[in-house]
């Protein structure tokens, strides 16, 4: 495996990236989610590529338009297919045997692949912890099940016990979540809706992969199929698999795509 730094255009500004070299004819697209540069939190996403590389699959990240080292104006995950689209070229230029282009991405990455992965030329989607908020988040945008299952995880805690019983809690505070978390809530925020007819229109196949404790993806899952059979979920709080048990579960589950 050799790794290769690169330049390449999105609509006049430059943009760099960054392409581990694999024999294979599938490769790995990596999406960043948030404002992250390409390497990714503590180089997650270096060290991942560096591992599906070895595992004989190229890989390709890149730093998104006023992100990291690259030019021009950061328009959020929602303003990001044509970068989307120009990682693509670039991975095909620099990986000419590539077939097949599989795309992974955590929280606004996902979003962002599910909007738009339809109108890619992409032929598998791994979406990890989908983001479903529109606009900044609030205290209120919060699901139900999400302030439950907070509430319970407290309840089960004897240090939150005793500072209950000792006033050491805000009753106020603590009165209103509870009333939230009696609540049904809103029904789906109009990104999730876009999401959702983003993702029935994709023809390849989808993983959704879901770090259970994670609040993002307690927030996707309040509004999402329970029964889709193409949602993972593993038993971490973990929003980037950044521990070694999840990072190993993420890696198998991108192989499996890959494959």
């Amino acid at each position: 495996m050799t790794r290769l730094h690169t330049t390449f255009l999105c609509e006049n500004a430059t943009l760099f990236g960054t392409l581990d070299t694999a024999p294979f004819t599938t490769g790995l697209l990596l999406v960043s989610g948030g404002n992250e540069i390409r390497s990714g939190t503590w180089a997650g996403q270096a060290q991942m590529a560096a591992r599906v590389a070895a595992a004989g699959f190229p890989v390709f990240r890149y730093d998104r338009r006023g992100v990291g080292d690259s030019e021009g104006e950061n328009a959020d995950f929602r303003g990001s297919e044509a970068d989307i689209r120009a990682a693509l070229a670039a991975f095909r230029a620099a990986a000419p045997q590539l077939e097949r282009i599989v795309a992974f991405g955590n929280c606004d990455a996902a979003a962002a692949l599910m909007l738009f992965g339809a109108r890619l030329e992409l032929d598998g989607l791994v979406l990890a912890n989908p983001w479903t908020i529109d606009g900044e988040e609030a205290p209120d945008t919060m699901p139900a099940s999400v302030i439950r299952s907070r509430y319970l995880a407290k309840l089960a805690n004897p240090r939150e016990v005793w500072r209950l019983l000792n006033g050491g809690v805000n009753l106020a505070k603590l009165a209103r979540g509870l009333k939230s978390a009696a609540s049904s809530g809103p029904g789906p925020s109009p990104l999730v809706e876009r999401m959702r007819a983003g993702l029935d229109a994709f023809q390849g196949p989808v993983s959704i992969l879901l770090a259970a404790r994670d609040r993002t993806a307690q927030m996707f899952a309040e509004c999402w199929r329970s029964d889709d059979p193409r949602v993972a979920r593993l038993d971490s709080n973990s929003h980037s698999f950044s521990d070694d048990a999840a990072r190993d579960w993420l890696f198998e589950r991108i192989i499996e795509q890959l494959r």
